[in-house]
């Protein structure tokens, strides 16, 4: 059995992908659920896949159901098309579109193909993220939970100012000044 393994680009920034691997068998049906999944995406909304080319043109669609819309040919559904059935090219290329209101566009491009299942990964599979997922709904961005943990973690409060941390611009703070002439008077050197 083949699995493959498709790297999924965000359309609007490249170095935002996720690693996902899943069986040649299995449907476009369950691609699409795991690509939600891997981006922390519900499933409440329209979409669809495009066959693509290596210059992400557009060809023949496969949705997740039939839409009142023209199409040049008829679509194939998500739930009765496998993923192998459709992989013409070694890096076969699809491109992925999501809620049509906000037009979620990922680009799905085939990087490997393994002859041998792992046992313990369930199919389908996310096994790589990278880069901060795009929010669904709101403004998730760079403030995370995570960051702001880090930077409550990392915070410097007026405590830790009293125990010799300084503020920005000072060269030593108020102790440092009192210690220096404290030092200055015990030597009886002065200065220049």
């Amino acid at each position: 059995m083949a699995i493959l393994k498709f790297r999924i680009y965000w359309e609007d920034d490249d170095s935002i992908y996720r690693d996902l691997v899943i069986k040649h068998t299995q449907h476009f049906f369950d691609l699409h659920h795991a690509i939600l999944k891997c981006y922390e995406f519900d499933s409440k909304h329209k979409a669809t896949f495009y066959r693509s080319n290596d210059k992400w043109q557009r060809g023949r669609e496969i949705t997740l159901e039939k839409y009142e819309k023209e199409y040049k040919a008829a679509p194939l559904l998500m739930n009765e098309t496998t993923v192998g059935s459709e992989i013409r090219d070694p890096n076969q290329k699809f491109v992925y579109v999501y809620d049509f209101n906000k037009n979620w566009t990922f680009m799905v491009e085939l990087i490997n193909v393994n002859k041998e299942e792992t046992a313990k990964v369930p199919y389908p599979s996310c096994l790589r993220s990278e880069g901060i997922a795009p929010s669904q709904y709101g403004t998730k961005g760079l403030i995370s939970e995570k960051l702001a943990e880090i930077e409550e973690k990392y915070d410097l409060n007026s405590e830790a100012l009293m125990q010799g941390f300084s503020e920005e611009g000072e060269e030593g703070g108020d102790d440092a000044e009192a210690a220096e002439e404290e030092n200055t008077e015990e030597t009886g050197a002065e200065e220049i």
